[in-house]
């Protein structure tokens, strides 16, 4: 216990805690339903889509927090746009909007090498540098994250499982789907500042993941993914801490490394269950 007390002795670290605990959870939440939902690749896109606002919004002195929205709100309405027009999937029409917030970004970005580093901090993250308007954003982040995801807990569930019933039973899927990208382009918006955009995917997806493989019902996943989730940024910023690496990166390191720590294990135990209901198998 020592060697994570010690970590977090210093008002610095602590904030750090705070703040990722608070990206964590917003992510693991959300993060359940992308993916339940088979969103993982929409949510690679988006992380990498708010690029171009982050990139403007420096080079112009503006609000890195309000370039990422309105990068992210650009995304998810041309997103829409295309599956709505055209006879695309949606899968392609992401995979454009990807290349090309992505192209725009790295285009504005080596426009300019003023900025640079404080570019390459919002791409991989800066927990330790979290601020107190990182923290409200956080706290105002959750708290609509919680409210929507409550209000809209059946219709998210039905469109999961079907879309055409959903419908039937009058839960608008068409709005819940909007409500889930909105949801999802909040999640990275609130995170990135910690977590950079580059690794937002990964606290996105790795923790319901690993919660998918031990617990079952979506209740019980996002209870678990949060689980998973803390443990990551505890357990991470103590490693960054005493080994002196890059938080971020070891507290997105850690969560994908614990996805196939458990995936192991599960593996393991499934094992050993065949050869005691199949010895001579």
């Amino acid at each position: 216990m020592q060697y994570i007390t010690d970590a977090f002795s210093s008002d610095l670290m602590r904030r750090a805690l705070f703040g990722g605990l608070l990206a964590a959870t917003i992510a693991a939440l959300v993060g359940t339903w992308v993916v339940i939902r088979g969103l993982a690749f929409f949510g690679d896109a988006l992380a990498h889509g708010v690029l171009p606002g982050i990139a403007l919004a420096v080079l112009w002195g503006m609000n890195v927090t309000l370039g990422a929205a309105v990068s992210a709100l650009v995304m998810v309405g041309g997103v829409n746009v295309i599956h709505r027009t055209t006879r695309l999937s949606d899968d392609t029409g992401i995979g454009l909007l990807f290349i090309g917030m992505l192209a725009a970004g790295v285009v504005i970005i080596s426009s300019n090498d003023t900025h640079a580093g404080d570019l390459t901090g919002l791409l991989f993250g800066d927990v330790l540098g979290v601020s107190t308007g990182d923290l409200r954003l956080g706290v105002i982040a959750l708290a609509i994250t919680v409210i929507v995801l409550a209000i809209g807990h059946r219709s998210f569930l039905a469109l999961s499982l079907d879309r055409d019933k959903a419908a039937a039973l009058g839960l608008r899927p068409g709005i819940a789907h909007v409500a889930m990208l909105a949801l999802l382009a909040l999640a990275v918006v609130a995170c990135f500042r910690v977590v950079g955009t580059l690794l937002v995917f990964g606290f996105l997806v790795a923790p319901p993941a690993t919660a998918i493989l031990v617990v079952r019902g979506v209740e019980r996943i996002m209870v678990a993914a949060v689980g998973f989730a803390w443990v990551s940024v505890i357990v991470g910023l103590t490693i960054s801490y005493h080994a002196g690496t890059a938080a971020s990166a070891t507290v997105a390191a850690f969560s994908v490394g614990l996805f196939f720590a458990v995936l192991a294990v599960a593996e393991a135990v499934s094992f050993v269950r065949r050869r005691r209901l199949h010895p001579a198998a």
